[in-house]
């Protein structure tokens, strides 16, 4: 405001609601950033005065994980499209009066094949300044924001499999946080005999104006279809419809029907996800193969709605659950429990090349092998927490990744048992994790989110347990500054936390990032590359085969983590706001 800037600090959400509203009652200048579910984060600040600029800065952390040597970055801009009330209230301006800019620098530890912009490709300025280290400008008057910002990245041909550690542990006796990064590089063979493929698709009101990329992307998934294939097309909306009448042969002639079928839908009523699911499960074939693709903006909202109850209906099924959300305003935590519970895998998808891309990626996994009761164990180190240690599946190309803390430093064991076709198999690696460490402290708050989601879904399922699951992310977000369901950021002057009595725990964290991004720069600096490599298993791989890749059949490079502080993001660091935004985050939170 001026030349003042304020800070935020986040408390329980009944707290923070009390104090920015006392603040308001007193003309003091104040603001406020909540959680609306799934939503959307809200920003409330008063007061704007006339004739003055208000300038509102947040900062978050997001991990970005590689799908078959492709990375994905998306700032969301076009409105989720479920909110019909608010839609049909509030008119909105989607153009930007003045100039609109957007700047994107990459730096990763591995090399960069290729970068694109989609639908900016004559707007955009690309620089390369080495093989890890591009970029992109975007500026444009009066710009129109009805599409996403998405950004993709392509890494090198070649890399191999590897284990990558990024840690932070301020001092011997303080406790360690950890973020590893799996890119498996396993044979998964492609699978020869005939497969059927299960389509599950949302025609409900809420899908309007994303049902042209829904059948886009389903009619180029039928179109790859190979002899000896089935197909079968369930729609869904308050009811569910079987398209096909059960099983179809992937003929030419029959493709061509269902395309023409897929590319006519409307969209009307509500949303009876349950329903969909129910209807797409019956008649599986035991002796075959089945890949379910769903794709949804997961608002349900009619029939059945608990969370429990499709965990119950997901896990009575082997299935390959492949969930596309349509929509910054997707029902997220739905998605996440159902593809847990089928031991699935999700992406998000924005627009009509987002899916596009997606469906090959997705393809590949079909098309594969896949690791079954896939596990990590951790030994040789006294971790305080177990990471999330159980996948289930593991599909060609996906990335995995970790989060944990530990005790002291020391030689740990990796291990990654799993089932490949009906035979057991480990895959292992020994490498330190440091006692010292400070060049990272964002993890801290990466991990926080993480077990903040893994709370969020087992309140979700486990409902007689939700008010201890409640109390603990409240703890969470409190200790870690994370906006969550529980939590909120108010903002308020220096003197007015201070007459509060309000510790400033943001305020201590943000400076602690600071100063690790500015030592990190200086490293960069000295040591000439752009961000350090995080790789641990160089001595021992725990993989022998390169990372794959969607340009090949077999093997193939591809893959890798970038450095989290180049390309995280955690919603925060808010100084005032006075509108709503819609990031559709896999793992939101505030700083």
């Amino acid at each position: 405001m001026g030349e003042q800037e304020i800070h935020g600090e986040v408390l329980a959400r009944h707290k923070a609601g009390q104090l920015y509203e006392e603040e308001k009652s007193k003309g003091g200048d104040a603001g406020l950033a909540e959680k609306n579910e799934f939503y959307t984060f809200d920003f409330f600040v008063y007061p704007v005065r006339a004739h003055d600029e208000t300038r509102v800065r947040f900062l978050y952390y997001q991990p970005l994980e590689i799908d078959t040597g492709v990375g994905r970055y998306v700032y969301p801009l076009e409105a989720g499209g479920t909110d019909e009330a608010a839609h049909s209230f509030w008119t909105e301006n989607k153009r930007v009066e003045n100039f609109f800019s957007v700047t994107v620098e990459l730096k990763s530890a591995w090399p960069i094949a290729a970068v694109r912009v989609p639908g900016h490709e004559q707007d955009a300025s690309v620089q390369k300044h080495g093989e890890g280290r591009y970029t992109v400008r975007l500026e444009k008057q009066k710009a129109v924001l009805d599409r996403d910002f998405v950004f993709y990245y392509r890494l090198a041909e070649g890399l191999p499999g590897r284990v990558e550690l990024i840690p932070y542990k301020p001092a011997k006796d303080k406790p360690g946080t950890f973020m590893l990064v799996v890119t498996p590089g396993i044979d998964l063979k492609e699978l020869d005999s005939g497969a059927d493929y299960l389509f599950v698709l949302d025609i409900s009101g809420s899908m309007s104006g994303k049902i042209r990329t829904l059948g886009k992307g389903v009619a180029k998934a039928l179109g790859k279809m190979k002899q000896g294939d089935r197909f079968r097309i369930v729609t869904f909306n308050t009811g569910a419809q079987d398209l096909t009448g059960g099983w179809l042969d992937a003929t030419p002639e029959n493709v061509r029907h269902s395309i023409k079928v897929v590319e006519k839908l409307r969209t009307k009523g509500g949303t009876n996800l349950y329903e969909g699911l129910r209807k797409a499960l019956r008649c599986l074939d035991d002796d075959r193969a089945t890949s379910l693709v769903l794709v949804t903006d997961a608002v349900t909202n009619t029939g059945e709605i608990s969370p429990a109850s499709f965990n119950d209906l997901m896990k009575q099924y082997d299935v390959r659950l492949f969930g596309f959300v349509m929509g910054n305003s997707g029902n997220w935590p739905l998605m996440r429990v159902i593809c847990e519970a089928s031991g699935g895998f999700s992406a998000g998808v924005s627009n009509d090349d987002d899916i596009i891309g997606q469906i090959v990626l997705a393809k590949s996994k079909i098309l594969h092998e896949c690791l079954h009761d896939a596990e990590f164990k951790i030994s040789g180190i006294d971790l305080l927490d177990e990471p999330s240690e159980h996948f289930g599946k593991i599909y060609r190309g996906q990335q995995l990744v970790l989060f944990g803390r530990y005790a002291s430093g020391g030689k740990a064991t990796i291990k990654l048992e799993a089932r490949l076709t009906g035979e057991d198999r480990t895959y292992e690696t020994v490498f330190d994790f440091p006692d010292v460490d400070r060049l990272n402290p964002e993890i801290e708050r990466l991990w926080a989110l993480n077990r903040i989601e893994e709370l969020e879904r087992a309140a979700a399922v486990e409902t007689e347990a939700e008010d201890e699951y409640r109390e603990s992310i409240e703890d969470l977000g409190v200790k870690y500054q994370l906006v969550t369901d529980e939590t909120s950021m108010v903002v308020l002057s220096d003197q007015a936390f201070a007459r509060q009595g309000i510790e400033r725990r943001n305020q201590q964290r943000i400076s602690v990032e600071k100063q690790a991004r500015t030592e990190r720069a200086r490293t960069a600096r000295e040591s000439g590359q752009a961000v350090r490599k995080r790789r641990t298993d160089e001595s021992k791989p725990m993989f022998d085969q390169p990372a794959p890749r969607p340009s090949r059949g077999k093997g193939g490079g591809g893959g890798g983590a970038l450095d989290p502080a180049t390309v995280g993001l955690i919603l925060g660091s808010i100084l005032l706001a006075g509108s709503s935004i819609r990031p559709r985050k896999k793992k939101p939170g505030s700083e």
